[in-house]
């Protein structure tokens, strides 16, 4: 089969991109096969040695790194995080996502939505102390309004160039991580919000998946909207920023193993389900925010409908078969949805305090009536 020139040497960066600790000859030869191919050890041991020290470094142990890529997970507590729950067909898990990626067979994920940390810095154990106590941080705590606690919102105003750049390594690292994991076609569905997506959107399209679009949540939320801080009453007529009426939810695919049908006959992945014989899938779902009853149930700041969420994963596997990958998945609403729905799904989380919440939520959670907005 024939490559274009430098074919082969991208992809081993692609695959230690993903794997900032190094890995061994065999292990790039592996992540490097799907995801272009057959390609002999020989050929890659040849190109680690031509493009080393420029592009790669050699580690102990006759492992290789790619030069000057920095990022790492953060290391927790490996005991507490060994702990796993079942309900139904959903699987949870506590553990710190890039870490259990690692350990993955390839081909064996058919679709992942997930709500991510957007920007890292919200869902630090410290930002995450101050969320818990009130003290706001990052976090927007709004006041009550007709009797009404709003949820917190993260601040993405604050973050400084260096939690912007700490932002791309991360979803370059996860999106490399989570590309040998995917079989051909599955679907990449990732929240985010119009200050960052471009961002996470780069991270994933440099990582190798491919950019489908976007589906649009169209739902009002606090974000945006307000008049100049400290001075609201002289330039009453301004808004600092727009008021934030959708929330865009990233769509990208891993490359296809030859045309979509061969592919799906293969796979079972490649598009996405159709509503009904008339009516395709579609790129704008109306939503409205997350209802009490289901926060009471979930409490997380970023819990979102089970309304929208059984929409969009109904979609994700076009034909009704596969596992759905949630890596952040908080108190559960991913994998609450897909069992509502009858798919099976796994769900990774690191944080102790939501990964028990979760355990609570997702029975609830998957039997609530769906009303759709």
């Amino acid at each position: 089969m024939r490559r274009r020139p430098g074919q082969v040497r991208d992809a081993i960066v692609k695959v230690l991109e993903a794997r900032p600790r190094g890995a061994s000859v065999g292990e790039i030869t592996g992540q490097v096969t799907a995801l272009i191919g057959t390609v002999p050890a020989s050929s890659v041991r040849s190109y680690l040695q031509l493009n080393t020290p420029g592009l790669f470094a050699r580690m102990d142990r006759a492992q290789y790194a790619l030069k000057g890529f920095s990022y790492e997970p953060a290391k927790g507590n490996r005991k507490s995080e060994a702990r796993s729950f079942s309900f139904g067909k959903a699987t949870l898990i506590q553990d710190e996502c890039l870490a259990w990626l690692e350990k993955q067979p390839t081909n064996s994920v058919h679709a992942v939505i997930t709500d991510p940390p957007y920007g890292l810095v919200e869902y630090s154990e410290t930002e995450q102390r101050k969320l818990r106590a009130g003290r706001g941080g990052i976090w927007r705590i709004p006041p009550s309004f007709d009797g009404s606690k709003r949820s917190p919102l993260p601040r993405f105003t604050v973050l400084k160039q260096t939690d912007l750049d700490a932002l791309e390594q991360f979803f370059t690292a996860w999106a490399g991580r989570l590309l040998p994991v995917l079989v051909p076609g599955a679907n990449v569905v990732v929240a985010s919000n119009p200050l960052l997506s471009y961002i996470v959107s780069n991270a994933l399209s440099r990582s190798g998946l491919e950019r489908r679009g976007e589906i649009v949540r169209l739902v009002m939320t606090m974000r945006g909207g307000d008049r100049p801080k400290d001075a609201h009453v002289e330039f009453s007529g301004v808004s600092v920023m727009p008021r934030s009426m959708w929330e865009p939810w990233l769509v990208f695919r891993k490359p296809l193993d030859g045309r979509v049908q061969d592919n799906l006959r293969k796979w079972g992945t490649g598009g996405f389900r159709r509503i009904s014989a008339e009516r395709p899938f579609g790129d704008v779902v109306e939503s409205s925010p997350t209802r009490p009853s289901e926060r009471a149930l979930a409490p997380h700041p970023s819990l979102k409908p089970q309304s929208f969420l059984r929409q969009v994963i109904r979609g994700v596997l076009p034909l009704g078969k596969g596992t759905v990958l949630d890596p952040f998945a908080g108190s559960g609403s991913t994998l609450a949805a897909c069992e509502a729905v009858g798919y099976a799904s796994v769900g990774i989380e690191k944080d102790a305090d939501y990964f028990r919440v979760a355990i609570s939520a997702i029975p609830k959670l998957a039997k609530l009536p769906v009303i759709v907005d």
